[in-house]
């Protein structure tokens, strides 16, 4: 029998084993409502996907909570039609009293009575975004405003190493990717299932689906997807109107009724229906790089 054998090595990187991440308190878990993350790399579409979401959410009668987890607190503009000031900023002010704030100071209500917060984040290269998360939730909590809240949707930033990547895993039941037909979008969901299947062997998170975004095409979304074992539960197409809509700091249904944009809304609808009724929890298995780029890189 060999060394390895007999003492097989322990190894690490499960669950953010090695790094220090910041976990959340039981008595900060959200109940009674349906709690969605929404993830995918930079500039994909997160906040777009997120606030058109929430907006239908809302349309279904469903009272409806986002949560934005970027420092630049864009999450709910469109929502709103500004950019509001972030829980942390507000903390500082009070100096970290939290018992000083009122829920108008942080919650502003956006399109349709959507109640939007911007968690905000620390200064560039200090602290962990994962206690700014658990800061805003543990804040709602104390205010009760989860208790009249049907849907929860966290925005989450795209860095897949950051504890603020992995703090709204501890609060959600389904976790949703925001992805593109093309290499490095799928190549970032791939980091992102193997970041969420890793927090699901300690939390309830599961995997709901993807949600192609900007794309004309789904071919290599969908031939990824089968090849894992995962699922494209929505397809929103690259039109001009959803990048108006932005500018205008609008979410779709507060648009005119052209007809790209009456099709992207109830595309929306159906999305926020389906998780509404409950998607199975799936469990892909991610692939290691060089698959990837057997699968969809060229010759």
């Amino acid at each position: 029998m060999s060394p390895l054998d007999r003492n097989p090595p322990v190894l690490r990187g499960q669950d953010g084993e090695g790094s220090v991440q910041v976990h959340q308190d039981a008595d900060a878990q959200i109940t009674g409502a349906k709690v969605f993350s929404v993830y995918g790399k930079g500039g994909i579409g997160k906040s777009t996907t997120s606030s058109n979401l929430s907006a239908a959410f809302s349309n279904l009668g469903k009272r409806v909570l986002q949560i934005g987890c970027d420092p630049k607190h864009d999450s709910t503009f469109t929502l709103t039609g500004h950019l509001q000031p972030t829980v942390i900023d507000i903390l500082k002010e009070v100096d970290f009293h939290p018992e000083e704030l009122r829920p108008e100071d942080f919650v502003t209500e956006g399109y349709n009575g959507v109640k939007c917060v911007e968690a905000g984040g620390p200064p560039a290269g200090t602290g962990c975004g994962g206690y700014v998360v658990g800061q805003t939730v543990k804040l709602l909590k104390q205010h009760h405003l989860l208790e009249e809240t049907d849907v929860v949707i966290f925005d989450v930033l795209g860095d897949v190493v950051c504890g603020g990547f992995a703090a709204p895993l501890q609060h959600a039941d389904r976790a949703l990717i925001v992805t593109a037909n093309d290499f490095d979008s799928i190549y970032a969901m791939n980091r992102i299932i193997a970041a969420v299947q890793a927090k699901s062997k300690n939390y309830k998170v599961r995997l709901a689906g993807c949600v192609a975004n900007r794309s004309r095409e789904t071919n290599e979304v969908d031939r990824y997807c089968d090849t894992v074992g995962f699922n494209r539960i929505a397809h929103m197409p690259d039109v001009d109107a959803i990048r108006r809509s932005r500018l205008k700091k609008k979410t779709l249904f507060e648009m005119d009724d052209e007809e790209d944009i009456v099709r992207c809304r109830a595309e929306y609808i159906r999305l926020a229906e389906t998780l509404w009724n409950g998607t199975e929890g799936l469990a892909p298995a991610p692939m290691e790089d060089r698959d990837i780029f057997e699968l969809l890189g060229f010759d």
